[in-house]
């Protein structure tokens, strides 16, 4: 079968693997359609720990199920499904274990045509997505669903800034955010992504470029319950100063490297949490899906091209000049 693999440092290339088979408690699926995420890029960089140079890239993918292994569900049969990436995350549901990592290295990953995974990391398919919606969906909006409502603790009619809306976790906390009924803000550097946001419901959209960008914010919202931020760095203290008293800080990332420092008497003295975040626990993932379903939420796809060309997919990632998911499609 065809596989997408981290040949060496900085280099992706197509090889031919060996069809898997489902095992006791596996299933094997027949992948439809895969999607990047910044980590896929910061593997093929070198930029990202433990890589296993021949493994298979992907944590994204929605295929159906074509094998059952002993001892799994026979409702799984024929089924189209999603993919938790999710390896070992583990018992407690505030921190993944010390053995957790997600599908694409080390462990073999989805951009392949055909993946065995245990029955227990499979979900299915949202019926009012397209196969290429629902493998946008996994690593990306599990992420922003735990930083949103299980750290973020968001509640209805708080107002909330995403920044950096252009990312893929960005833009499912600012769907899921809008799903909430809350009052939700961005920040972006482009501005047809600020202008998109306005037009699917955000109430402002600051460019963080502009040196009185939070004197805006703070004139328009007031203030924030909640900021969900990748970028880290000296900018934090632009969220603190926008805080509002006992409001939460919650990171995915850091994009920027490290804070010079921090405001932290204003942190003490307003109360204000700053808190880091991964992913989700495999709970998660479901409450995720069940979430998506209830609300129809469908991610934003930048583009979708054939699983052949999907390096260009990660080209243009490079840039960044993509707004929504970028898919690929067998």
């Amino acid at each position: 079968m065809k596989t997408l693999i981290i040949e060496d440092a900085g280099k992706v290339s197509f090889t031919e693997k060996q069809k898997p088979t489902a095992s006791k408690g596996q299933v094997l699926i027949k992948i439809k359609a895969v999607a990047l995420n910044h980590r896929d890029q910061y593997i093929r960089e070198g930029k990202y720990p433990g890589i296993n140079y021949g493994t298979t890239l992907g944590a994204d993918a929605c295929g159906q199920v074509i094998e059952l292994g002993e001892e799994v569900d026979n409702k799984w049969l024929n089924k189209e499904v999603v993919i938790n990436p999710n390896i070992e995350w583990g018992d407690n549901p505030r921190v993944q274990s010390k053995n957790y990592h997600i599908l694409g290295t080390p462990t073999d990953g989805v951009f392949a045509e055909f993946v065995a995974i245990d029955e227990n990391k499979i979900a299915e398919k949202p019926k009012h997505m397209s196969h290429e919606e629902a493998a946008a969906l996994p690593l990306a909006g599990m992420t922003a669903f735990r930083a949103l409502f299980h750290h973020g603790q968001l509640e209805t009619s708080q107002k909330v800034l995403i920044s950096g809306v252009g990312g893929g976790v960005a833009q499912f906390a600012f769907q899921f955010a809008l799903a909430s009924t809350s009052e939700v803000y961005v920040t972006s550097g482009n501005a047809e992504k600020r202008a998109k946001c306005i037009e699917l419901g955000a109430k402002g959209a600051f460019n963080y470029k502009e040196e009185d960008w939070t004197k805006q914010a703070k004139e328009q919202a007031g203030g924030f319950d909640l900021v969900i931020d990748s970028a880290g760095g000296s900018g934090l203290n632009d969220f603190i100063k926008l805080m509002k008293p006992a409001g939460r800080i919650v990171f995915y990332g850091a994009t920027t490297g490290k804070p010079k420092d921090l405001d932290l008497f204003r942190m003490f003295w307003n109360q204000i949490t700053l808190q880091g975040s991964t992913m989700a626990s495999d709970q998660e993932f479901h409450q995720m899906i069940e979430f998506v379903n209830t609300h129809k939420i469908k991610p934003i796809i930048d583009s979708t091209v054939a699983f052949d060309e999907i390096i260009s997919q990660f080209d243009k990632m490079k840039e960044g000049k993509q707004f929504g998911k970028l898919v690929a499609k067998f």
